[in-house]
């Protein structure tokens, strides 16, 4: 369905990375992990882009996505929003979504690539689902870690979620990870993998590189799923 609105709520989730929040209708339903189209306005006309609702549909009266500010012209237009200006809304559209009949999931992202796995993680946790999580979450460093607040918390209101954070630029404070998400790291923290179905999203480049792992060690097709994130 197609909505104008109007921007309800922007929040700093992280020095580069902003949540923009709108009124959620009643008769406006998803899953968690679609999409939706956001048009807004870059001076006299109209700009349209696709971003994964980060909020989750237990989320009443809200909808949300989230996106990193990558100093593009939509990202800046983005940016520059304020609370009350208008922005049009078309969703919900896509097949990457939590399937609650799932006893074992394994999740692998990195940076803002996190934002539909947010939005299934809430899902799952509010809703109370008999279902083992476990995430593996790349970062460059502790500063660029979206949601980690959030992420923690789930992980202490259930004890079926594990949440691995791991940085490539860590300092020297950082103890856990200090590399990409390898097989090795999969292996050790997700030691029942087989038993898992597993999705990733990211940028082209690191989805790609998840894919390859995770045939690596045996998976098949079937039990992957994966969600490309554009860069603007």
């Amino acid at each position: 369905m197609k909505l104008e609105t109007e921007v309800k709520e922007i929040l700093l989730r992280t020095h580069n990375v902003k949540s923009f929040r709108f009124p959620r209708p009643s008769r406006f339903e998803y899953k968690p992990g679609q999409f939706m189209f956001v048009t807004i306005k870059i001076g006299d006309r109209e700009a349209k882009k696709h971003f994964t609702i980060s909020s989750s549909p237990t989320e009443s009266g809200l909808l949300e996505f989230t996106k990193k500010l990558t100093g593009h012209e939509f990202s800046n237009a983005l940016d520059a929003l304020n609370v009350g200006d208008w922005v049009q809304i078309d969703g919900p559209y896509g097949k990457f979504t939590l399937d609650e009949d799932l006893s074992k999931i394994g999740m692998l992202s990195g940076g803002i690539g996190i934002t539909p796995l947010r939005s299934m993680i809430k899902y799952s946790t509010d809703m109370k689902l008999d279902c083992d999580i476990t995430l593996l979450y790349a970062n460059r460093t502790e500063e660029d870690i979206v949601f980690r607040e959030e992420l923690e918390g789930f992980r202490q209101k259930r004890g079926n979620l594990k949440v691995v954070f791991t940085l490539t630029g860590a300092d020297e404070n950082w103890t856990g990870y200090s590399r990409r998400i390898d097989k090795e790291m999969i292996l050790k923290e997700i030691p029942d993998y087989k038993k898992r179905v597993f999705f990733t999203c990211g940028p082209p480049g690191l989805v790609t590189s998840m894919e390859t792992l995770l045939k690596e060690v045996g998976m098949s097709q079937d039990r992957i799923r994966k969600e490309y994130f554009p860069g603007y």
